[in-house]
């Protein structure tokens, strides 16, 4: 069977000269470096500044927390800002995620006590289900089984004709 695409290949480092294949080429290039900055922050908590000049003479940006306040950064070469602001901000997002990680310590337990309670309901079941046998679909009885419950069904119909005699005379006999 035969191909049809060469799959990926490696790419040539120089500029392109087809001008639709630079503008694609360049969109789906900067979408990916913005990808990759915003995951060196959130995984690294690294501030990122990036700055991008399409073939179209237009400006992108990607920063973080701004694309401002990381260049202000550098050229001054100030550490990071650590005012009060700054740290209420941080102080009020770990309350968040300790109230968060508290209703989740909660919801897992109870889960495990559901759990837990699931488990016995069933063994609660299979032993009920064992001291009822004759319950069971009558595929499932062994043989002594079946012949103590034929027993039982004949005295039962022995019992409910009896039964059924004494209405019959009971409801044809005159009132006194």
């Amino acid at each position: 069977m035969m191909r049809k695409s060469k799959g990926r290949q490696k790419v040539e480092m120089v500029k392109m000269p087809n001008e639709s294949n630079l503008q694609v080429t360049f969109s789906k290039r900067r979408s990916g470096l913005f990808k990759k900055a915003s995951e060196l922050c959130t995984l690294c908590g690294a501030d990122v500044a990036i700055v991008v000049f399409s073939p179209g003479k237009k400006v992108f940006s990607f920063g973080h927390p701004c694309v401002e306040s990381v260049v202000d950064r550098f050229l001054t070469r100030n550490p990071p800002p650590t005012s009060g602001t700054m740290q209420l901000i941080v102080a009020h997002r770990n309350a968040g995620v300790r109230d968060l990680n508290m209703q989740l310590t909660q919801v897992l337990n109870q889960l495990e006590a559901k759990k837990k309670r699931g488990e016995e309901l069933t063994k609660m079941r299979k032993a009920s289900i064992r001291q009822c046998w004759w319950q069971a679909p009558i595929e499932e009885l062994n043989q002594p089984q079946l012949e103590h419950l034929k027993v039982s069904l004949e005295e039962l119909k022995k019992n409910v004709a009896k039964q059924a005699g004494k209405l019959l005379i009971q409801s044809s006999a005159p009132p006194q």
